[in-house]
């Protein structure tokens, strides 16, 4: 009863982070990374943001945008430390926002998925992916979600480096495209269903 009385007193409401998400694109900052593979992050959820109609803001470790759906608040964040320390603007946002791991979703470029292909996992290794890696060591763990978009791996031995950050076809930017509106229907059900539900629902398809 204390408590009640302290927050009419004090106007203000007890907050409930278990409705809070951070929705994060990787990607890397730069005119010459724009419309890479590895930045397929960056544009899915460029792509959310647009069709949410919410802004982005240049903030600490990153680009941020907030939006809602139903009763789920979203904060939107594309890092702008490079691929390779995405990691701290994770941390640093979701300690921010007091935001959950459970309620963060990372959006990710896979070489071992065909182009436009998607999985969504509850946990797993980086699987080489260098930004997966840094989130997991400044995370501390690798159970986080996250929404794996594959980019194909259509090049020589060697060349993996040269491809990552090589642009799409026009052929598979067609497919990309094709695929961003259910990227962020994926997004609200994670969101409002949660990961279990999400999963057994989009990777199905």
């Amino acid at each position: 009863m204390w408590l009640f009385d302290f927050f009419r007193r004090r106007k203000v409401e007890p907050t409930d982070n278990s409705m809070k998400y951070l929705i994060v694109g990787l990607g890397n900052i730069g005119d010459e990374y724009d419309g890479t593979r590895h930045n397929i992050g960056f544009r899915t959820v460029d792509a959310f943001a647009k069709a949410q109609n919410a802004q982005w803001e240049d903030k600490r470790y990153g680009f941020v945008a907030r939006t809602r759906v139903k009763n789920a608040e979203m904060l939107l964040l594309k890092p702008s430390t490079y691929m390779n320390l995405s990691g701290q603007a994770v941390r640093y946002w979701a300690q921010q926002e007091k935001i959950p791991v459970e309620n963060i979703l990372v959006i990710v470029d896979d070489l071992s998925l065909p182009v436009g292909k998607l999985r969504m996992r509850g946990n797993g290794s980086a699987g080489g992916h260098n930004g997966l890696k840094n989130i997991e060591s400044c995370m501390c763990t690798p159970n986080y979600a996250r929404i794996k978009f594959g980019i194909g791996n259509e090049y020589p031995r060697g060349a993996q480096a040269d491809f990552v950050l090589g642009k799409f076809s026009d052929e598979d930017n067609a497919v990309i495209n094709d695929k961003l509106e259910y990227v962020g229907e994926m997004i609200k059900s994670f969101c409002l269903q949660g990961l279990d539900r999400t999963m057994n629902q989009y990777n199905k398809k």
